[in-house]
């Protein structure tokens, strides 16, 4: 038996080079040692754009097309739904019963995203349950593993608990998942910034054309430091040479080689380096650029995608549910 992932996307917006960096290149490769599941995480998105509904559904199918489109395989991959997983909602409530209001506004993650989103004294009780709702994410499939960036571990720890008291109280029933944490570093924004989102207007989309990467790149962050090409430059944290780095392929390291040491060195101008950026990024986005383009053509196959894999999930969630009320004694009529 394959062990099982459960991760998944808040459908807020399209998905850039961050995301591919970060979960999406992952996701590729794991799908052919795990059974895994990727949700469409529409429920969570909700606790934040709740007054945008339209904003949310928009996106799904963007999402949706950006998962295929990078090579996520609906034949190996299941991609539901989170709101049409009715199960999730029950788990969630009984849930609630397992963890204090105390252990929730501990939590790091959900205090950092509350003052980054300026809600600490208002925050709804939905963003504030959101570990709980995520442990009925991850259990009602019974993942083993959940690929996250380090800063999500909190909310993994969150599930392990809650699970660790499940099992105390009504039987060894769920698995205690695990947080897997990827070795791909954050790719930074086009400005320098350690985040790169559609709200800071910093992000290169997985679907942009080539003509918006190339206005996107040229406009760039670089080095603060160097007011003409024959100063010597900094490479290191360096926007463009990130990139370069993270989407370079095996015949461009000599070439990105040699443009670090003259731009170390005030041989090179920063013209010249975006340049061969555009270049790389191009080239590396095209097959996606192609495949996104035969889905959009049949919105029936994504539609079809999506509704087969939301069943999949449905029938594993009624599974596991089952198996909770049995345990919890509330099975009636069974």
């Amino acid at each position: 038996m394959k062990k099982r992932i459960l991760t998944g996307d808040r459908p807020t917006g399209k998905l850039h080079l961050g995301h591919f960096v970060g979960s999406l290149a992952n996701r590729v490769k794991l799908q052919d040692e795990y059974e895994q599941f990727v949700m469409i995480a529409d429920v969570q998105a909700l606790t934040d754009n709740f007054e945008n509904p339209q904003k949310v559904r928009d996106n799904i199918n963007e999402v949706a097309l950006d998962y295929l489109s990078v090579g996520i395989d609906p034949k190996k991959t299941t991609i539901f739904i989170q709101s049409m997983i009715p199960q999730i909602a029950e788990l969630t409530i009984f849930y609630m019963n397992l963890v204090t209001v105390a252990r929730l506004q501990r939590n790091p993650t959900v205090k950092d995203e509350m003052k980054q989103k300026g809600m600490e004294e208002n925050v709804p009780l939905g963003f504030l349950a959101y570990p709980v709702s995520q442990a009925a994410d991850i259990t009602c499939v019974n993942a083993d593993l959940v690929p996250v960036g380090e800063d999500q571990l909190p909310m993994i720890e969150q599930t392990r608990e809650i699970v660790r008291r499940f099992n105390t109280l009504y039987g060894n029933v769920l698995h205690e998942p695990k947080g897997l944490v990827g070795s791909s570093p954050r790719l930074v924004g086009t400005d320098g910034n350690n985040k790169m989102s559609k709200s800071l207007n910093n992000a290169i989309f997985l679907s942009d054309s080539a003509d918006e990467v190339e206005k996107k790149v040229m406009s760039m962050y670089t080095d603060p430091t160097r007011l003409k090409a024959t100063d010597p430059g900094h490479v290191e944290g360096n926007p463009v040479f990130v990139y370069l780095d993270a989407f370079g392929t095996d015949k461009d390291k000599d070439q990105i080689t040699s443009l670090k040491e003259r731009y170390r060195t005030g041989q090179v101008g920063d013209v010249e380096v975006k340049k061969y950026l555009v270049q790389i990024l191009n080239n590396f986005l095209d097959p996606i650029r192609k495949r996104r383009s035969e889905y959009e053509k049949n919105p029936e196959l994504v539609e079809k995608i999506l509704k087969e894999g939301t069943e999949k999930a449905r029938a594993e969630a009624q599974q596991t549910l089952a198996k909770i009320k049995k345990a919890m004694k509330i099975d009636y009529f069974s």
